[in-house]
């Protein structure tokens, strides 16, 4: 079939970088979800020394730019680690602070930056903070949200409001000691900080600097749309509308979070970590700190994250566009449109990323299908600005089916044995598939965390490394043509052709074009490049291809004769010069 009618286009002119580029602009960042990647000790448990064991992995295999963790810090592990007893300390099953500086340390000789999660809204009922503030010592009495409720006409007491949490039911929680209510927007165990208490505020600030001091380059600040709630009027917090979305009052969705999620205040005290990290940068000589923003917001809000007029804020605020509206059935024309929807609202002084998986959604082999997980890598990496992948996706890592009684993970052990695999994360928490030998290479031990894969035999980093063509290499081809100055520096189209055909063109002049063909049809389609871009040489290099085309890296096709079969992709390169 040919496909040649030219629907929609988009020409984007990428900032220029030359002398002021900084390392984070066009980087492969790759997140790291410490339990499930390497555990040195054979606990079966990952931990930071695991971490440290891959780094030349990370580093000169994939040529990943900066590796971001979990959080690793000091927990009950109530939500694995989002519920921090201690902000200054590494949970002992991760290992230490000296093994976190060793960390940093090797991962600096390699030229790896080396990014931690934040978790600023709440910490744990277990933390000292927490315990203190129940007593109402002076020093931590407000750094909590406290409230004593209201009460009926009859004298019963009930919540300060309708508000619900995110792991279902009340977020108001009564404490028999202080003999208030306290909130928590996720569960019971991770009470909310009370950043309407400017002693908080430095707090956090101060813990920032902590990590920094330690030789991190950056944060990824974790719930960020859920920093401030509105304050109570005539000492009554206001309840929220409902969504008309659900009938169980006990799901989130239920309202509408009008009062608990997104307040201008949130935005503000973005702004105010970017200049800690600004200070800091400025007070060390150092490169710039990155801070990464992570809210499931509309995408208006998003763009507040990166600052405004007078304040800068998040440098990466995550992009969920592609993650939250692309599925297996997915057409060109929607994927085409959720490039376009984040294209059309950034600002031309901002840098765009691409994310397609992270560790709250199920895989991308699962989510969108084995046979697109190629094309999606495509996409992402051949994008302008930075891309981000969650460890495993590199190899096409599929989700673990985790039976309701070895579910472990709060956000399904609070649903039911029905529809717990609706909310459950553990599928895509599963350790990581090194080899073949026992739980994968992840361990020594035959007992981890979570289960193994059971596919791990075959599919694993050692068997896709000796493979003529694998997803890893794709991979790391990929990574390795983001390194040049066509990528970084150039233009970029991207013409639909069709409804299923996305062709995305990169030029700069005097250098080389690069042409991303991707074919969402479910039947083989040639592409005649010369009808949709004027100027091409008359042939090209093949980069790399889908495991299903049957093209050879380094081989050459004509410009007009690019077949690929059904969800398959394929990145080129040309020169006008020289003909390819």
């Amino acid at each position: 079939m040919w496909s040649t009618v030219i629907l929609l286009g988009v020409l984007l002119i990428v900032p220029s970088l030359l002398a002021d580029e900084h390392w984070w602009q066009h980087a492969n960042f790759y997140q790291i979800y410490p339990r499930s990647f390497k555990d040195s000790d054979g606990d079966g448990v990952g931990d930071l020394r695991g971490i440290m064991e891959k780094v030349p992995y990370l580093r000169r295999e994939l040529g990943i730019d900066a590796i971001w963790l979990s959080p690793i810090f000091k927990s009950p592990m109530a939500d694995f680690g989002y519920d921090i007893a201690d902000f200054r300390d590494i949970h002992s099953e991760f290992g230490t602070i000296a093994d976190l500086e060793a960390l940093a340390t090797a991962c600096n000789a390699e030229g790896l930056k080396l990014i931690l999660d934040f978790v600023p809204n709440h910490s744990s009922d277990e933390s000292e903070w927490f315990l203190k503030s129940v007593q109402k010592d002076p020093t931590y009495s407000d750094y909590y949200v406290w409230h004593p409720g209201k009460t009926l006409a009859n004298g019963t007491r009930v919540p300060p409001s309708n508000w619900v949490s995110v792991f279902r039911g009340s977020a108001w929680e009564w404490n028999d000691v202080r003999k208030e209510y306290y909130l928590h927007q996720f569960l019971v165990k991770q009470p909310d900080l009370n950043y309407r208490n400017p002693a908080l505020v430095q707090e956090m600030k101060d813990v920032m600097t902590f990590w920094l001091g330690k030789g991190v380059h950056g944060f990824r600040i974790d719930a960020v749309p859920y920093l401030f709630e509105s304050l109570p009027v005539n000492g009554v917090y206001p309840d929220e509308e409902k969504s008309g979305e659900t009938d169980d009052p006990d799901n989130p969705t239920y309202l509408v979070h009008q009062h608990t999620q997104n307040l201008d205040e949130t935005f503000d005290m973005m702004y105010q970590w970017r200049k800690v990290v600004d200070d800091f940068k400025q007070q060390t000589q150092s490169e710039d700190i990155v801070l990464m923003a992570e809210a499931y917001t509309p995408l208006l809000n998003i763009i507040r994250l990166f600052g405004n007029e007078v304040s800068e804020g998040a440098h990466i605020p995550f992009n969920f566009e592609v993650l939250s509206n692309t599925f297996k059935d997915t057409t060109g024309q929607q994927f085409y449109d959720n490039i376009k929807r984040w294209l059309d609202v950034v600002p031309e002084n901002r840098f765009s990323n691409w994310v397609l998986g992270n560790h709250d959604n199920k895989r991308v082999s699962s989510r969108l299908g084995v046979a697109r997980a190629d094309l999606y890598q495509i996409a992402l990496n051949v994008l302008p600005g930075v891309a981000v992948t969650y460890n495993g996706d590199e190899l096409a890592m599929e989700d673990v089916f985790i039976s309701w009684k070895d579910t472990i993970d709060p956000a399904a052990c609070n649903s039911n044995p029905k529809d717990y695999l609706l909310y459950s994360r553990d599928p895509v928490r599963t350790p990581f598939q090194w080899d073949d030998s026992v739980s994968a290479g992840f361990s020594t031990n035959r007992t981890t965390w979570l289960p193994v894969a059971s596919n791990y035999k075959t599919l694993n980093y050692k068997a896709q490394k000796a493979a003529p063509r694998s997803h890893v290499k794709i991979f790391k081809a990929l990574v390795r043509l983001r390194k040049q100055r066509t990528l970084r520096e150039g233009t970029m189209d991207m013409q639909l052709v069709g409804d299923n055909i996305i062709v995305i063109k990169r030029h700069l002049e005097g250098v080389s074009t690069i042409i991303a063909v991707l074919n969402f049809n479910k039947t083989t389609e040639t592409v005649k490049l010369s009808s949709v871009f004027q100027g091409l040489p008359s042939a090209f290099e093949v980069i790399t291809s889908s495991m299903q085309t049957n093209y050879i890296d380094g081989s050459i096709v004509g410009r007009d004769e690019v077949v690929l079969p059904a969800d398959a992709a394929i990145v080129l390169e040309g020169n006008v010069a020289n003909g390819i």
